[in-house]
């Protein structure tokens, strides 16, 4: 029953988001959309800022369209049959209220990534755990002759549909929590492994064949589809989970591979779906002389099965975004997907400090800790739940979702919508993250955090998280343009502008760096990582030094010095040097910084070392969160 209640929650908390999604600014003028943790600003559209000619004394985030990294398939969550259910509580008018608020690029945050359950989850509205070819026990049904996805039918697929019809660069991912029980030792949908027989991984492969066949029969064809939801967890609290060593999960991809080709050969498969790392409690529960595979990417990656794999999938249960990173660099071939994380809360906790917290801890470690840790995608857990995190079989009793139904019949945005919104309605399926330097660690230390992206059309999207509690200032500079801009403390903000005319220069990749004083810590000076710092650990005197490498003799006729969050330790005077064989050197510049960031231009020159030499005096050390050197 329609509540007249509900159209003004969710209209108050995203009146902002009705004008267009991506508008084409002139080429100096920046839109800006901010989140604050307190609620007051909700992706609310502040008044726009402009770029200007020069630099800024203030810390610079510097944005560098030529360097480029993975591209973007999209941002979301799960429309599970929890979901579904909570959904189809609203009344038509209400629900398709809602799923434009999610789908919808223009009236919404337009979410582009849907992760799909492939029968039941811990989240179900069903009284028991399903699968799409259930039959009695001690029976089998290797001809799948009972395989129907008529349950998905009710709630599901209608719903899918309509985002597909919202949002029609929607990106659809399938993932099997288990396998039919017949399947299965132990003959349960919880817990146990597939049976070790080559009938029952070709019976899986088929399974999982029907399902994207029923799915695109039901107009939601699947881009991506995962083997299994968590491959290492052995003991779900109630709730279907299958234990599938990277042996069975090969076997299935290798008998799965062929035939998806050849019926659905845009659907895309996608391996491993679990945490950065090993959770304790899994390697706890490997049983007793098994391997417990903590390194089960690499080891799939390994066996003759990768060769049908798009790539992998992670969850953000255990560990950190850095092992993306360490994955792409071991097989730089293979994409990364980003595909659950929830949010959750204490029993205590109150809905500010649930927001909060959610919001915080999700920005820096979920928007801007997976996307520059290779992410093609960021994709949370529930759409929609209720106000008791639910309805569940099983599994999370205080998860929570983008949006939840609550007991008045209002739906609430969580924070989970704004830090998804912040991305899905400005950076476009097809965009490509490009350069930014981000000061801020996914392990808080009170610093700025950024990532940017370059949409197809040509726009630019950067979104920045200030970690800290207070404020902070500071200034976003695009090759000799630059805008500045305050923060509130925990904020996020999503900066877009169109094509601008500045001169980018290309920056070159140095391979080894030195330093006069803690020569440990040089190669923090090149390894394009503004958290990690090179500092003097001594008071700035004349005659310190830092080296660069480029690894032969290149033209380069720009270097800045990037003290990043250390604002104050810029050098007090500096002067740049340059060598071929690093024993006879040459001044091409001298000067007197006056703040974090300083860029130095001089005439082309061709050499393979750069020295930069402290010309001043001061107290406080000298810093250097990066020295980048561009032609």
């Amino acid at each position: 029953m329609r509540t007249p209640a509900f159209g003004v929650a969710l209209a108050l908390a995203v009146a902002s988001l009705t004008g267009p999604a991506q508008a084409h600014p002139p080429t100096t003028q920046v839109s800006v959309w901010v989140t604050t943790p307190d609620r007051a600003e909700l992706l609310h559209e502040r008044a726009p800022v402009s770029f200007h000619d020069g630099a800024s004394d203030r810390t610079t985030i510097t944005v560098d369209p030529r360097t480029t990294y993975q591209t973007m398939d999209g941002f979301g969550a799960a429309l599970t049959d929890s979901a579904a259910a909570v959904l189809y509580r609203l009344s038509p008018a209400d629900r398709e209220q809602t799923m434009r608020k999610l789908f919808d690029p223009n009236q919404g945050i337009g979410v582009s990534f849907l992760r799909q359950p492939v029968g039941s989850s811990d989240f179900t509205a069903a009284s028991e755990h399903y699968t799409y070819d259930d039959v009695p026990a001690g029976q089998t049904d290797f001809g799948l002759k009972h395989f129907s996805v008529a349950h998905d039918e009710q709630q599901v697929l209608p719903l899918l549909r309509r985002a597909k019809q919202l949002n029609p660069q929607l990106t659809v991912m399938a993932t099997p929590w288990s396998p039919p029980a017949w399947m299965k030792t132990g003959d349960s949908l919880v817990g146990g492994r597939l049976k070790d027989d080559p009938k029952v991984y070709d019976a899986y492969a088929r399974y999982l064949v029907k399902f994207v066949q029923a799915y695109a029969k039901a107009d939601v064809p699947v881009d991506y589809l995962s083997i299994q939801n968590e491959p290492q967890n052995r003991k779900p609290s109630g709730y279907p989970g299958t234990d599938m060593p990277v042996r069975q999960e090969a076997a299935v991809i290798t008998a799965l591979g062929p035939l998806l080709q050849k019926v659905s050969p845009r659907t895309k498969i996608l391996g491993y779906d679990h945490n950065w790392t090993t959770h304790p409690g899994d390697v706890a529960s490997t049983p007793p002389g098994e391997d417990p595979e903590t390194d089960y990417p690499y080891k799939l990656l390994r066996t003759s099965a990768a060769k049908w794999l798009a790539g992998t999938a992670y969850h953000c249960y255990s560990g950190d975004p850095s092992k993306q990173t360490d994955l792409h660099n071991a097989f730089p071939t293979k994409g990364i997907w980003f595909t659950e994380c929830s949010g959750s809360h204490g029993p205590n906790d109150t809905p500010p400090q649930i927001f909060r917290g959610t919001l915080t801890w999700h920005a820096r470690t979920l928007m801007i800790g997976t996307t520059r840790n290779w992410a093609k995608s960021v994709v949370n857990w529930n759409l929609a739940l209720d106000s008791t995190g639910g309805p569940h079989l099983g599994g999370c009793d205080t998860c929570t979702g983008l949006v939840t139904l609550q007991p008045d019949g209002t739906v609430s945005t969580d924070a989970e919508y704004y830090t998804i919104g912040h991305l899905s309605k400005f950076v476009r399926p097809g965009a490509v993250r490009i350069g930014s330097t981000s000061y801020g660690t996914t392990g808080w230390n009170g610093q700025l955090m950024s990532a940017a992206f370059r949409n197809p059309d040509g726009t630019t999207a950067l979104v920045v998280h200030n970690e800290n509690d207070d404020p902070r200032a500071f200034a976003v500079a695009v090759g000799g343009q630059s805008f500045e801009y305050e923060l509130p403390g925990g904020a996020i903000a999503t900066y877009t502008w169109g094509r601008t005319a500045a001169d980018v220069p290309q920056e070159l990749t140095a391979v080894a760096a030195t330093a006069s004083d803690n020569a440990a810590d040089a190669g923090q000076l090149v390894d394009q990582d503004g958290s990690t710092v090179w500092q003097s650990k001594a008071a700035q005197t004349p005659g310190q030094w830092v080296q660069v490498d480029l690894g032969k003799a290149q033209t380069f006729r720009q270097v800045a010095l990037d003290s990043g969050g250390n604002a104050g330790d810029y050098a007090r005077g500096y002067e740049v040097a340059v060598s071929n064989d690093g024993g006879s050197w040459r001044s091409v510049a001298s000067g007197t910084p006056s703040g974090q960031l300083t860029t130095v231009t001089f005439r082309p020159t061709h050499a393979r070392y750069i020295r930069v030499t402290q010309t001043g005096s001061a107290g406080n050390w000298w810093s250097l969160a990066d020295l980048r050197v561009y032609r």
